[in-house]
């Protein structure tokens, strides 16, 4: 799997644009790309929306034979719908999709890539990855590692922390399994593990009883910048003040915000970019001018964000 981090998958996406422009006059062709999302439920596929938009009227403005359509949905079951309706009404020319579940997706993406469809995954891949021309996604065991090595330098290897964790799914067990194995070689004791469901609300009242049950807490991984949300807000109903670090992840802008006015209980974080629907949207784009056929996994890497580098991480429209 090819591993990039996000500016270099911009660098690559802008590359494959140039050979778009290059191509452009001679390839007149009308193409239609699908591009299926969940629903803007919270902040971070509030972001997935965002920047498959923006996909969409750059590239259309840019190039008048490609026509891209974006369709969101609310659920599974309301996915699977979208894509017989798309399928139903056209022919596709490419699929890119980001699943909202795996299992439920796989059988109607296979039956678009029988039609002839390329298919371009992003983030939650199907249970038959053979069914993807293209895979992008974000390395979430390293989003749970990197985290871990920070905090454990910080803590000097001792210490009590507690730990929220999203939903029942690969990405959250990826993300548990690299904080934990990098905390299995320190001293620091893991006093709780339980599931918030990426939701600010349930992250704060999740910090409320992790406040009540444990006297002494010195740092806190929320796994998501929207749970870390509520956790900062119960920290701070609470009147503690020997939690010293509360860390999320995903790159929210709220949270870079933080990184970049040089917040001490919130000095870092880890990017997960939403953007990366962005990318695979480019990179599908580049198979029909320009001769640029992307094929592939492509996994973005998970580099600290600190105050030096948080500009590069930061967009300021997104809703995330």
């Amino acid at each position: 799997m090819k591993r990039l981090n996000q500016r270099a998958l911009t660098l690559a996406t802008a590359a494959s644009l140039l050979a778009l422009s290059a191509g452009g006059a001679m390839a007149q062709d009308k193409r239609t790309i699908a591009v299926s999302i969940p629903a803007a439920t919270h902040g971070w596929t509030g972001g997935v929306v965002y920047h498959a938009e923006q996909a969409e009227k750059e590239i259309e403005a840019a190039f008048p034979n490609i026509d891209v359509i974006v369709k969101t949905s609310p659920s599974a079951t309301a996915q699977v719908s979208a894509l017989e309706d798309l399928s139903a009404g056209q022919t596709l020319d490419a699929l890119v999709i980001l699943p909202f579940t795996s299992e439920e997706l796989t059988g109607p993406v296979e039956q678009v890539k029988s039609n002839g469809t390329y298919i371009a995954v992003v983030d939650r891949g199907l249970t038959d990855p053979t069914i993807q021309d293209l895979y992008v996604a974000g390395d979430n065991i390293a989003v749970g590692a990197n985290t871990a090595k920070w905090m454990a330098e910080k803590l000097g290897g001792e210490g009590k922390v507690v730990v929220l964790r999203g939903i029942p799914t690969v990405i959250d067990d990826e993300r548990i399994q690299g904080f934990t194995d990098v905390m299995k070689d320190t001293n620091i004791e893991i006093l709780d593990i339980q599931y918030a469901n990426w939701n600010q609300d349930e992250a704060f009242s999740l910090m409320q009883d992790y406040l009540a049950k444990y006297p002494h807490i010195d740092a806190v991984w929320a796994n998501d910048d929207d749970m870390l949300l509520g956790v900062l807000e119960a920290v701070k109903q609470s009147g503690r003040t020997e939690i010293k670090y509360a860390l999320g992840g995903n790159g929210m802008k709220d949270v870079i915000e933080m990184v970049k006015a040089g917040d001490p209980v919130t000095p870092i974080s880890t990017p997960y970019p939403p953007s990366m629907i962005k990318s695979a949207i480019y990179m599908t784009a580049a198979q029909f001018s320009g001769q640029a056929p992307m094929r592939g996994n492509f996994k973005l890497d998970a580099p600290l964000i600190t105050p030096e580098n948080a500009d590069q991480f930061y967009f300021p429209d997104s809703p995330f």
